[in-house]
């Protein structure tokens, strides 16, 4: 019993072939020892999922890898040859889209193992799956975090709360700096561990070994890396509500006392209408991303503090599938909401019909008319 104690991977490479003696195959069949000692002990009482689970997986990892390849590609591309839009808050939309395109650059690995129906590509491509995954979901949500931060400041103080170049290439190295700890402990085994999950064609972080240092390494990354980016995201842009509704009732107010029907001239109201669309397209992405990892999150803790008979190999994919959906959602968001990128868009690829209003053709009109004047008084 001690021994069982010790090494509980050992257990599962002597009794697992013996549990599917009735004909019945388990899901860690076929592995060696040397690959079970990467598999947690609780996947290894359960039978293989059918192959249309893994063709159903496959299939769904294929649409969102060329959904976010695409549709990040898109970002990076734009943003990152146009003058125009590399402005100090477009570098974090920047480096968002960075970290949802390696999010799903790794998708090949799981796509291999589905179509393997198991954990083919081995230890190695487990480690560099979880690694990518790890970078890229904890940087996405400190990336976050800081579009938050800058939508809020420059909404609430808008003559100086703007970010300059160099604050938001602090932000972005502080964001790779902060994620670093978070990716290479587990995958030198310094503190936690990557390993496989589900039906082992995905890794991540262990949350089910029963041990004090796996439950700590899970309770410090769901604070670190989840509840305080999510809490500051919130008190963020509640900030910005609270700001939008007290302007809005002081013009009104204000509007009142002149009699006017409002303040605003159509160039300042026009302006105004822009930040806030951007505004609403980074709270938008903020709520995806909310959204899309709660489910991990309480997976994780459920796996490491609560009832893990709760978490089948089928249950745990969920959450991994909606990981994924926020990074092919993310640039698209951008581009429906944010205008500059869209009359980019449209300059670039006019067969993608955006038909958004070009504030250069506009100026030159207004231009054109303006100077027109003086010369018929003339």
């Amino acid at each position: 019993m001690e021994n069982e104690t010790q090494n509980s991977n050992v257990y599962g490479a002597y009794f697992a072939p013996l549990r599917s003696g009735d004909g019945v195959k388990m899901l860690v069949d076929g592995l060696s020892s040397a690959e079970l000692e990467f598999i947690p002990e609780h996947w290894l009482s359960y039978p293989a999922p059918p192959a249309s689970a893994h063709t159903a997986l496959a299939l769904m990892y294929c649409f969102f890898t060329a959904a976010a390849l695409i549709g990040n590609g898109l970002v990076i591309y734009i943003f990152a040859t146009t003058k125009s839009l590399r402005t100090s808050s477009n570098l974090l939309i920047l480096n968002l889209a960075i970290f949802d395109f390696i999010m799903m650059a790794k998708a090949p690995i799981f796509i291999y193992n589905s179509a393997m129906r198991g954990f083919a590509i081995g230890s190695l491509g487990c480690q560099i799956f979880a690694l990518v995954g790890s970078y890229s979901g904890i940087g996405a949500a400190m990336t976050n975090l800081c579009i938050a931060y800058d939508r809020h400041s420059t909404i609430t103080r808008p003559l100086d709360g703007r970010l300059s170049r160099g604050k938001a290439l602090l932000l972005i190295a502080f964001v790779w700096i902060y994620t670093t700890p978070w990716s290479l402990l587990p995958l030198f085994r310094i503190w936690g561990r990557f390993v496989p999950e589900g039906y082992l064609t995905a890794c991540s972080f262990d949350y089910l070994t029963n041990t004090f240092d796996t439950k700590l390494f899970t309770g410090c990354i769901f604070i670190f890396a989840y509840a305080i980016p999510l809490l500051l995201i919130m008190y963020y842009y509640s900030g910005i509500v609270r700001q939008v509704f007290a302007h809005e009732a002081a013009l009104r107010e204000q509007a009142k006392k002149m009699n006017v029907e409002s303040l605003r001239s159509n160039q300042n109201a026009s302006a105004e209408s822009a930040e806030i669309r951007i505004a609403k397209a980074a709270l938008t992405v903020c709520f995806l991303y909310v959204a899309s990892w709660t489910p991990y999150g309480i997976m994780s803790l459920i796996g490491a503090f609560g009832d893990q008979q709760l978490l089948s190999p089928g249950v745990t994919m969920i959450p991994a599938i909606a990981c994924k959906g926020v990074a092919c959602i993310d640039p698209w968001v951008y581009a429906i909401s944010h205008p500059k990128y869209r009359q980019e868009l449209q300059r670039r690829m006019p067969w993608l019909q955006i038909r958004e209003p070009d504030d250069n053709v506009s100026t030159g009109t207004n231009n054109t008319t303006n100077s027109a004047a003086p010369a018929a008084t003339a």
